[in-house]
C-alpha cells in the first residue's frame, strides 16, 4: 500500500458532505436564496450564534464539547497569512467559552482564542476531550504530512468527491495545557507550540473516529480494513474497542461496508453509528446494545438496530445527553443542501425523522452539549467572503428545545 488510499464515496468524512452540499450551495433546487432560518426555527434553536469566522479559518467543523461545556475541540483550515494557498488537511483547535453566571443559570458565551493542538503540517480529525482528566484530548493525526500526494476534493471530469484515508492516520493523545507555553520562535499560529502528543495504540491502516466511554477506560474508533477493501475497491472501515488498562482490541461491527462515526450513549451501554453496507454510497443510521465484560468494556454488540432504510445520505449521528434520540445530517431534503434531523432512538417509538434546521446550505455535524441546553454544528449560513462564490462551513451554536424535538418526533410518528 502507498501512503494514502482514496475512496470516491457518499460523504464519509466532514469535507465530503459539506462538498457535496456546496457543489449547489442553497436551496433544494440549487438557489442561493433562503427564507429567515432564524424565524424558521425558533420552535427548536433559538439564540443563533457564530462561533468561528472566515477571517481565522477557510473552514471549521466536526466540534465537540468538554464535560463541561466550558472548552470546544474542532478542525479547522486557517487563513494563510502570506495570503496563499490554504492547506488541503485539516489542523486540531480547542477554543474555551466565556460562561456567563446568572444566579443558579450559566450559560455559553463567545469562544475565546483558539488554539492549535496538531502539528501544523499534519492531517488531523476527529476530536475529544477525556471525560475525567481535565485538559486531555484525542484525535486522529498523521503526526507528520501525509506521505501521498494525492489529497480530497472534486476529481477531474467525474464530479464525485474523493475524501482520503491517510494510512498514517493513528489516534494520538496528549495534555492541552502543553499548548499555553509560549514558542520560542512564533509558529505563525499566535505563537503557540502544538501539543505533545502519543499514539493512544498503534495498528496499520487508517485509524480515526474516536472517543472515549463515559468513565475513561474505553477508546471506541473506525478502522480501515486493508484487505477488505482492496476487496471492494473501496474503503471498508470496521468499528472497535480499545480497553486503556490490558491493551486488548475487541471487534464491534464488522459488517461489509464503510461502519463509522461511533459514539457512546450517555452510560457506555449502547453506541450509535453510520453503516454503507449496501454499498450504494447511502449511508443508513445504526444503534446497538454493546456487551459487556466484568470491567464494563464492550466486547461485542448483543442487538443491532437500523434506523433509517431510505435513499438519503444519513450520517454523523449523535446522541441526546437522555439517550432517547439522535439527531444527525441527511441529504432527505437534497444532496444540494444538508440539513439536521431528528430520529428516535427507539424504533418502537417511531422510525419517522423530523426536521431541525433550515437554512441553505450544509447543516452538518450536530452535537448536543452534555447538559443538552446547546446545539452545535457546522453550517453555511453566515456572511459570503470577498472572491467566494458560497459562505464558508462553520462552526455555529443555539440554545436548544429538546421537549420541542420530542413533540415534533411524537407528532410525527402519531403519538
Amino acid at each position: 500500500m502507498i501512503g494514502m488510499r482514496t475512496g470516491v464515496l457518499a460523504c464519509v468524512g466532514l469535507a465530503c458532505s459539506i462538498a457535496a452540499a456546496q457543489n449547489g450551495y442553497g436551496n433544494p433546487d440549487g438557489s442561493s436564496e433562503s427564507s429567515d432560518w432564524r424565524e424558521a426555527e425558533a420552535l427548536i434553536l433559538t439564540n443563533h450564534r457564530q462561533l468561528t469566522s472566515r477571517d481565522m479559518f477557510t473552514r471549521a467543523g466536526e466540534a465537540y464539547f468538554n464535560p463541561s461545556s466550558t472548552m470546544v475541540i474542532f478542525q479547522a483550515t486557517p487563513v494563510p497569512e502570506d495570503g496563499g494557498v490554504p492547506s488541503p488537511h485539516y489542523e486540531m483547535f480547542v477554543a474555551p467559552f466565556a460562561i456567563h453566571f446568572d444566579g443558579d443559570r450559566t450559560s455559553i458565551g463567545d469562544m475565546g482564542t483558539p488554539i492549535r493542538v496538531s502539528t501544523g503540517s499534519s492531517a488531523n480529525t476527529c476530536g475529544w476531550f477525556h471525560p475525567t482528566q481535565a485538559n486531555i484530548v484525542l484525535f486522529g493525526s498523521t503526526v507528520e504530512p501525509p506521505s501521498a500526494d494525492n489529497v480530497p476534493g472534486y476529481q477531474r471530469g467525474t464530479g464525485r468527491y474523493a475524501w482520503s484515508f491517510p494510512t498514517e492516520m493513528q489516534i494520538v493523545s496528549g495534555s492541552i495545557s502543553s499548548t499555553i507555553i509560549p514558542a520560542e520562535v512564533d509558529d505563525g499560529y499566535h505563537g503557540l507550540r502544538p501539543a505533545i502528543t502519543y499514539p493512544i495504540f498503534e495498528k496499520p491502516g487508517y485509524t480515526a473516529e474516536a472517543s472515549w466511554s463515559p468513565d475513561g477506560r474505553t477508546v471506541l474508533y473506525a478502522q480501515v480494513d486493508e484487505a477488505k477493501s482492496d476487496a471492494a475497491g473501496r474503503p471498508d472501515a470496521d468499528i472497535w474497542a480499545y480497553d486503556t488498562e490490558t491493551g486488548s482490541h475487541y471487534p464491534l461491527v464488522e459488517a461489509n461496508g464503510y461502519d463509522g462515526g461511533p459514539f457512546f450513549n450517555h452510560d457506555g451501554t449502547k453506541i450509535c453509528y453510520r453503516s454503507d453496507r449496501a454499498g450504494n454510497n447511502l449511508l443508513q443510521l445504526f444503534v446497538a446494545d454493546l456487551k459487556l465484560n466484568e470491567n464494563g468494556v464492550p466486547v461485542g454488540i448483543t442487538k443491532e438496530t437500523q434506523l433509517t432504510d431510505n435513499e438519503h445520505v444519513n450520517w454523523a449521528p449523535y446522541w441526546h445527553p437522555d439517550g432517547d434520540l439522535l439527531v444527525y445530517a441527511t441529504s432527505q431534503v437534497g444532496h444540494r443542501n444538508y440539513e439536521v434531523f431528528a430520529i428516535w432512538a427507539d424504533t418502537s417509538k417511531g422510525a419517522t425523522p423530523v426536521r431541525i434546521t433550515e437554512a441553505g446550505g450544509a447543516d452538518v455535524l450536530p452535537v448536543f452539549s452534555p447538559d443538552g441546553r446547546y446545539l452545535m454544528w457546522t453550517a453555511q449560513r453566515g456572511e459570503l467572503a470577498d472572491g467566494e462564490q458560497r459562505p464558508s462551513s462553520q462552526l455555529w451554536i443555539a440554545e436548544v428545545d429538546s421537549e420541542a424535538i420530542r413533540a415534533k418526533l411524537r407528532e410525527a410518528n402519531d403519538g
